[in-house]
C-alpha cells in the first residue's frame, strides 16, 4: 500500500486537511527502483535542503525553488508551487522545514493528478484509431510495439500502420514488432504518401473487424513546418473515412529532453490537438520533472510512462504512485 498526500483547499494558501490517499498498484516497488535516479537526484536533494535549515526562511525557499527548476519542473510550474507554499506559510499551515516536505509533495500531486486519465478503447469505434506522433529517438515505434502487446493481452485485435515512410528502418522496426506480437502491419515502399498508407490501413482494419489500429508517423522536429503540415493532412484524411478519427492522438516524448519535451508538446498540440502523452525513458534520467511542466501548462492527459525496455515497463500513469516513487514521505 502506497500513500500520497492530497490537499483540500477552502481558500488559497490554506490547507484545511492533509489527507492520505491510498494507491495500490502491482509492481509499485519495482517502479521505485526504476525511478531511483530521479528520486536520488530530486527527492534526496530536496530532503537535504530541508534538513539543512532549522526554520522556513527566504534562503530555504530560494534553494527549494532552484531544486525544482533543476529537476525540469519548469518555470511556470515552479512559480505556481512556490506561490502556494508562500501562501501556506503566511497562513501558518506550514511552519517548519519538516512540514514543508509533505506540502511540496501535495503541491506536486495536485499539479499532475488531473492528468491521470487512463486510455480507454471505445468499442463503439471499430477500428479505434490511435495516431502516434513525436520526434525521432523518443521511442515512438517501440511504444507502438509495447501497446500492441498490451492490447492483445487485453483481448483486443490489433493492426499496425507504417505511416513513417521516410525511413525504411522505421518500417522494418514496425514489421518486427508486428511479427513479435503476431499482428498485421500495413506498409508501402519508402517515400510513399503517409496519408495514403493510413487510409489503406483504415480500410483494411475495418474490413477485418480489427479493434485497434495503431498508426506510426514520421519522426519530425516540431520546428519543421512542412512536416507538421503533412501530419495535419494525415488527420484530415482519417477524418474523411471516419469523422471521429483519429480517436486518440498520442505524443511520445523522451523525459531526458527536459524542457525541450515541453516545447515539443506545445508545437504538436497546436498542430494536431493532442489527446494524450506518453513520456518515455524516465528510468534513464535523473530529472523527471518535465511531467509537471507539461501538466501545469497544457493539462494534456498523461497516458503512460516508460520506465524500462520490456512491454511491462510501459505503465499506465498513476499520479500517486509516481509521486511516491520520486519523493517518498515516510
Amino acid at each position: 500500500m502506497l500513500k500520497i498526500f492530497k490537499k483540500i483547499r477552502n481558500r488559497p494558501g490554506q490547507l484545511e486537511d492533509v489527507q492520505l490517499r491510498p494507491v495500490e498498484q502491482k509492481g509499485a516497488e519495482s517502479l521505485d527502483d526504476r525511478l531511483a535516479r530521479s528520486r536520488n537526484q530530486f527527492g534526496r536533494r530536496l530532503m537535504d535542503v530541508l534538513s539543512a535549515h532549522k526554520s522556513v526562511d527566504e534562503d530555504l525557499l530560494e534553494e527549494l525553488e532552484t531544486t525544482l527548476l533543476t529537476a525540469d519542473v519548469g518555470v511556470r510550474a515552479t512559480l505556481h508551487i512556490m506561490d502556494n507554499l508562500r501562501a501556506a506559510i503566511k497562513a501558518g499551515t506550514v511552519s517548519d522545514p519538516k512540514s514543508l516536505l509533505p506540502a511540496v509533495q501535495a503541491e506536486l500531486y495536485e499539479l499532475i493528478e488531473p492528468c491521470e486519465q487512463f486510455l480507454a478503447i471505445d468499442p463503439q469505434h471499430k477500428p479505434f484509431v490511435l495516431l502516434m506522433v513525436g520526434v525521432n529517438g523518443a521511442g515512438k515505434t517501440t511504444t507502438i510495439g509495447k501497446l500492441a502487446q498490451r492490447f492483445k493481452e487485453d483481448g483486443l485485435s490489433v493492426m499496425l500502420a507504417a505511416g513513417d515512410t521516410f525511413r525504411a528502418a522505421a518500417v522494418e522496426q514496425l514489421q518486427s514488432w508486428g511479427k513479435r506480437n503476431d499482428v498485421p502491419v500495413i506498409a508501402q515502399g519508402t517515400g510513399a504518401d503517409s496519408a495514403a498508407v493510413l487510409y489503406d490501413a483504415y480500410d483494411s482494419a475495418r474490413a477485418r473487424g480489427v479493434d485497434v489500429l495503431i498508426a506510426d508517423t514520421a519522426g519530425r522536429l516540431h520546428t519543421q513546418s512542412n512536416l507538421m503540415e503533412e501530419l495535419k493532412k494525415i488527420v484530415r484524411v482519417l477524418g474523411r473515412v471516419d469523422e471521429s478519427a483519429p480517436h486518440e492522438v498520442m505524443l511520445i516524448v523522451d523525459a531526458g529532453n527536459g524542457q525541450n519535451a515541453l516545447n515539443q508538446a506545445r508545437q504538436f498540440n497546436e498542430a494536431v490537438n493532442l489527446s494524450g502523452i506518453t513520456i518515455t525513458k524516465l528510468d534513464g534520467t535523473a530529472r523527471g520533472g518535465v511531467l509537471f511542466a507539461i501538466a501545469e501548462e497544457l493539462g494534456i492527459p498523461i497516458r503512460f510512462i516508460g520506465v524500462g525496455e520490456s512491454a511491462k515497463d510501459l505503465r499506465p500513469f498513476d499520479a500517486g504512485t509516481f509521486i511516491h516513487a520520486i519523493l517518498p514521505v515516510d
